[in-house]
């Protein structure tokens, strides 16, 4: 599975748990949410991403996220 596919999932995944965190467990969870909305906006802005990073190290390649 390429990166990018895999940055989003994890994305959409984490920001789908803290919503749900923050609506039946607690408040403070909204941190998450906006931690992973933050770190999206900085990686659009900047290029950089640290999620790319490690996965790189990991050994997934680049793909085509959407065809």
């Amino acid at each position: 599975m390429p990166i990018e596919k895999i940055t989003l999932l994890l994305s959409g995944t984490m920001v789908l748990l803290g919503s749900l965190l923050t609506i039946y467990h607690s408040p403070v969870w909204v941190y998450l949410t906006t931690f992973v909305g933050a770190s999206l906006l900085f990686a659009g802005v900047t290029g950089f991403c640290p999620m790319v990073k490690i996965l790189r190290k990991l050994g997934f390649k680049h793909g085509q996220a959407f065809k």
